[in-house]
């Protein structure tokens, strides 16, 4: 998985609360047998028009959509982002799509968890911070890139605004090693081992 140290990209509003993880992605869009491909079903049922199931064309209101944010990486969202039921899918969808940052008020805390095991940065803000962000950003969405430090804890803003956010220390060491939460685990093999040969000798009726 790819290291996350900085990122620089344009960031595109969904400011939005209680965006669930079925308007992330629908389930009917979780057909494939591999993460490759999901960034399709990304926000389908805003993305696209549809005559009965079948998808005609995009919608042109929805933001992503809009010329100036077709390269978005970044989003900006409101409260309780991600909520909704655990399908991982939705990271793999957002991540498939390039997405590597998600900037909002809070998330839900099964799809925060998710993120930072499958490498996509969720950074929570106060909502005015967010707010300001995205009004900055909107003068001009291609020159006004925001920049993300994740070794400094920092969101450099277009006017030069600084934001410092805080990231918890395991999911910080997972993304900025690229780490996916199996390897993560395995930094700790030795500590896991003496455990388990501590816990023989305690407990051997355990092992029966």
């Amino acid at each position: 998985m790819q290291a996350f140290t900085q990122h620089m990209g344009v960031a595109a509003p969904i400011i939005v609360n209680n965006v669930d993880t079925d308007q992330i992605i629908p389930s009917r869009e979780m057909k494939r047998v591999s993460k490759s491909g999901l960034g399709d079903g990304l926000f389908a049922g805003w993305r696209y028009n549809y005559e009965g199931m079948n998808k005609v064309s995009l919608r042109q209101s929805f933001v992503l959509n809009q010329p100036q944010y077709f390269a978005a990486s970044i989003i900006l969202g409101g409260k309780n982002w991600g909520c909704g039921s655990s399908r991982e899918h939705a990271v793999w969808a957002l991540r498939d799509h390039g997405i590597r940052v998600i900037i909002a008020e809070s998330f839900g805390r099964i799809f925060y968890r998710n993120c930072a095991r499958n490498g996509l940065l969720a950074i929570e803000l106060p909502a005015e911070q967010v707010e300001l962000l995205a009004e900055h950003t909107a003068e001009s969405p291609q020159s006004s890139r925001l920049l993300v430090d994740l070794v400094k804890g920092e969101i450099h803003g277009p006017r030069g605004d600084i934001f410092k956010f805080s990231t918890p220390e395991s999911d910080r060491n997972m993304l900025l090693n690229g780490l996916d939460y199996i390897e993560y685990t395995m930094q700790f093999e030795d500590a896991i081992d003496a455990f388990a040969k501590r816990d023989y000798v305690a407990r051997p009726w355990a092992k029966l």
